[in-house]
């Protein structure tokens, strides 16, 4: 299994990126896929999350509003647009694919089986 996340950059506070993660190895439908980000000495924190169909979105507090996750099963990838972005939004990104019910511990880690190698993502103030 791979999720391959791309999309990350240098932007200045108030800009936008779109993220993306392509899976291959797995048969992405059956997945819920979930965003976070890692901050340099900071712990892993969950971003936002997607049901397996695209119905149902979780989003953490710090980003609702201003992200926008969403899905494209067809093509085998998972989407995070980032709007008027700040400078505390810098981090390593990663996607992850989990199995099971997303509605039930989204937001924890140990929820999702699969990870990908993250993406840079830095905002300029």
């Amino acid at each position: 299994v791979q999720l391959q996340a791309s999309g990350g950059g240098l932007v200045q506070a108030g800009g936008s990126l779109r993220l993306s993660c392509v899976g291959s190895g797995l048969t992405f439908g059956d997945y819920g896929m979930g965003w976070f980000r890692q901050a340099p000495g900071m712990e892993r924190e969950f971003v936002a999350a997607v049901t397996w169909s695209g119905g149902t979105q979780y989003y953490a507090d710090s980003v609702k509003g201003r992200f926008t996750v969403s899905r494209d099963n067809s093509k085998n990838t998972v989407y995070l647009q980032m709007n008027s972005l700040k400078p505390e939004d810098t981090a390593v990104y990663y996607c992850a694919a989990a199995e099971g019910a997303l509605r039930f511990g989204y937001s924890n880690l140990r929820k999702y089986r699969y990870w990908g190698q993250g993406t840079q993502v830095t905002v300029s103030s």
